[in-house]
Parts: C-alpha cells; structure tokens; sequence
C-alpha cells in the first residue's frame, strides 16, 4: 500500500490512528505532518507517543522547536523527536539547531510544518495530510520511500464507519 485515506468522525478516531501508528512505527522513520493549525497534528503524534509506551505528558513543540521521546520498539530503545516548526521564519534556523543530525537511522522524527524548513529539512518516509471535515478529519497517508512503504504495509487500522 502506497496511499491511505480514511475519514476520522472525531477525537477517538485520530487517537485510534495515532495508536495504529504507533504499531507500525520503524527505525529511521521521517513523518511530515500536514494540516491547518487545529487540524490534529499534536493531537496524533500525543496518541502515537502514547500507544509506543511514553508515559507521561506529550507537550507541543511549539516553542521549543522539538522534543524528544524515548520508546521501546521490539525491545529496542528508540528515540522519537516531536518537531513543531511553526515559529521558525527561516529554513537556516533548522540548520543552526543542528535538527539535521536527528535524522538518522535510529531515531523517529515527527515533523509539524515541515514546510517551514523545506529547502534543509531531510525528505520524509511517510507525508500525513490531516483537515478538518464537519465534526472529524480527512486524512491521507502516502509513502514516499521503501521504508515509508513497510511502515503503510504494517498499519492495521479500520476507522469506525
């Protein structure tokens, strides 16, 4: 599977996906997120955190640029990095934090407003589109890589009709 889209009628069916997420997370994973602000970014990468097993608060990186996290994947420690690039006004400032190392084979990067950094910023495994439909969002999922392919081929998640 190369494309997902499914529509999420509310809260619980975004955390749902953030934990459906969270099953089929991999090493070295690059997500970009998309969406209007309100559209539910924060509000899957907390589910996702969660469901991966970090306990205790997921706070958005809106000021601090990023955050990171520390997950077990198949008994193996994992680094998540939650990034929210909404206040940078240039692309060098996520040069100037050094951000560009955290790309790697080890860690998970979650990015919000990629666009933001997108001359430097690494290319993503995997773009979530989300936007705001009635009561629920739309969303969309398209692998860009083999490894953001293996990651759409492990998600086991059926919205509830």
């Amino acid at each position: 599977m190369q494309h997902f889209k499914a529509h999420l009628h509310d809260e619980s069916g975004t955390a749902a996906l953030g934990a459906a997420l969270a099953r089929a997370l991999l090493p070295g994973l690059a997500i970009h997120l998309h969406g209007d602000l309100g559209a539910g970014k924060t509000a899957l990468t907390r589910a996702l955190l969660h469901a991966a097993g970090h306990v205790g608060n997921v706070k958005s990186p809106t000021y601090t640029l990023s955050e990171p996290y520390q997950i077990a994947l198949d008994g193996q420690s994992v680094n998540v990095i939650h990034f929210d690039l909404y206040r940078m006004s240039s692309a060098e400032e996520f040069l100037d934090a050094g951000f560009r190392e955290d790309f790697n084979a080890n860690n998970i990067c979650i990015v919000e407003w990629p666009e933001k950094a997108a001359p430097v910023l690494p290319p993503p495994d995997l773009n979530v589109w989300l936007h705001v439909a009635g009561d629920g969002r739309d969303v969309e999922l398209q692998a860009l890589s083999d490894l953001g392919l293996l990651c759409l081929n492990r998600l086991k998640f059926a919205p509830n009709l």
